[in-house]
């Protein structure tokens, strides 16, 4: 059984599902999901293509709510009772919480939890922060594995205490990457919907419209380089609470930025950018960079979290620190200008991406996770995993 609380455009969701899908026919798996807030999208469709079925919990939302909460515990254990799977893993904070609760008290013989990113930097103030910290570091004692999905998450984790270091693994996302290293999209399609002319460059930022994301960083880089390069078009991909927060913005700092909302057909997307950008103050591990450098196409970021893992500055992308627009306009206008070290980095990046990011390497990955997981058991399961033992 795999457990997120919510199945939102994003790198979470978008695994999860894969997972479920690429494991069979090895691993059967039930995947269990709450609802997305307004504005947040879903990746339903995903899953709908990939003949994946979904059970809703409604009450595994993101925000805490203890009747709600305990509603949620209920159900998944009331869930497992009647799945009865030998293992549950959870996605995200909330999904882990319920869904380890509810694992311990059926017993379930093995439990992992994917950490996608951490609440414990960057997101509350000291003493909620210290509370969540502390919730972690009890469940990982009723956790068989603890994954993270980049190695300096993996520090982070270790830093914090949440778990020994023995208990905690590293397992990188994958993707569908094969999609977009062999697209033939045409880019003028995507910029006729923009409204963008075929001719003008065009700088893009593909991110859920969240304080998180740090979207004021590539805005006040496009309203920048405007003055210097008015032909150059800028467009935020994503939606989100803040959206008419950040639209205003904009309009204030005099960045032409036009904003497109959820774009699905991502190798059009990709394909119509010659730069692609993230701004965020925290990450795990960045989907739309790992997407984007799967393209081809050369990326700037903020050196935040798991993105150092993945970029080699001035190698396979540029990376900048937080909030400093004069350098993150830079590294963008030194791609658009030099078309030779814009298709390098590309290059590059596509290589440092693929087959290392990819769904293929993930599902075997995991598979081994697994197997090995339930060999420490003794469990008849570790060569024919879809088998179910009866939980309590």
């Amino acid at each position: 059984m795999r457990v997120i609380a919510r199945l939102n455009v994003g790198g979470p969701a978008i695994h999860t599902i894969l997972l479920s899908r690429y494991l069979r026919p090895e691993y059967d798996t039930t995947l269990v999901s709450g609802v997305e807030d307004e504005h947040e999208g879903n990746m339903l469709p995903l899953a709908e293509r990939l003949d994946v079925p979904v059970l809703r919990i409604p009450e595994l939302g993101r925000e805490i709510n203890l009747l709600g909460d305990a509603v949620s515990v209920w159900k998944l254990i009331r869930l497992i009772r009647r799945e009865k799977p030998q293992i549950v893993h959870t996605h995200t904070a909330k999904a882990g919480l319920a869904g380890r609760l509810a694992a311990w008290a059926c017993h379930v013989p093995v439990v992992v939890h994917t950490f996608h990113g951490h609440v414990f930097r960057g997101y509350f103030g000291r003493l909620k922060t210290y509370a969540f910290l502390t919730i972690e570091r009890l469940l990982a004692r009723i956790s068989d594995r603890i994954l993270t999905v980049n190695e300096e998450q993996r520090r982070e984790l270790i830093a914090f205490r949440v778990a020994p270091p023995a208990k905690i693994g590293v397992m990188l996302l994958g993707l569908q990457l094969n999609e977009l290293t062999a697209s033939s999209a045409d880019p003028g399609a995507m910029k006729a919907k923009w409204h963008i002319p075929a001719s003008s460059p065009v700088v893009g930022i593909v991110a859920r419209l969240v304080p998180i994301k740090g979207h004021e960083l590539f805005l006040d880089a496009a309203a920048m380089l405007h003055k210097r390069l008015p032909e150059v078009a800028f467009v935020v991909i994503g939606d989100g609470a803040r959206r008419a927060e950040l639209e205003h913005y904009a309009k204030e700092v005099g960045g032409p930025a036009t904003f497109t909302g959820w774009e699905t057909d991502l190798a059009s997307v990709y394909a119509a950018l010659d730069v692609i950008c993230l701004t965020s103050f925290n990450e795990g591990s960045p989907v739309a960079l790992i997407e984007a450098m799967a393209a081809g196409k050369p990326v700037v970021s903020t050196a935040a979290g798991g993105v150092t893992d993945l970029i080699d500055n001035g190698i396979n992308g540029m990376l900048v620190e937080s909030r400093d627009v004069a350098a993150f306009s830079e590294a963008i206008e030194n791609l658009l200008l030099d078309h030779q070290l814009a298709s390098q980095i590309g290059a590059r990046g596509r290589a440092s991406v693929y087959p290392r990011y990819d769904i293929t390497r993930l599902a075997n990955d995991m598979r081994r996770c697994y197997r090995d997981l339930l060999a420490e058991k003794g469990l008849a399961g570790a060569d024919t995993a879809s088998a179910r033992l009866p939980v309590s």
